[in-house]
């Protein structure tokens, strides 16, 4: 029997070890995704100074669609 308390001494923690890590790896995507829907990595007001540097003066129509297609494309 005291065989089978030190290999519980060895399993048990490499276990609880890769459990961690799996539902570490869960958690942090989640909050990723959710930061970078609350928080997008470009606005509609960084749109709007890209088109007057482009020498442009952007509609909202297309303003949107610029908005749409980068929403897509993920």
């Amino acid at each position: 029997m005291p065989g089978w308390g030190i290999a519980l001494l060895v399993i048990l923690p490499i276990l609880a070890a890769i459990g961690g890590f799996i539902g570490g790896l869960f958690f942090t995507k989640k909050k990723y995704e959710k930061q970078l829907k609350e928080n997008p990595p470009i606005t509609e007001k960084q749109i709007r100074v890209m088109f007057e540097q482009m020498g442009r003066k952007a509609s909202e129509a297309q303003i949107k669609q610029v908005m749409r297609s980068m929403k897509n494309a993920k």
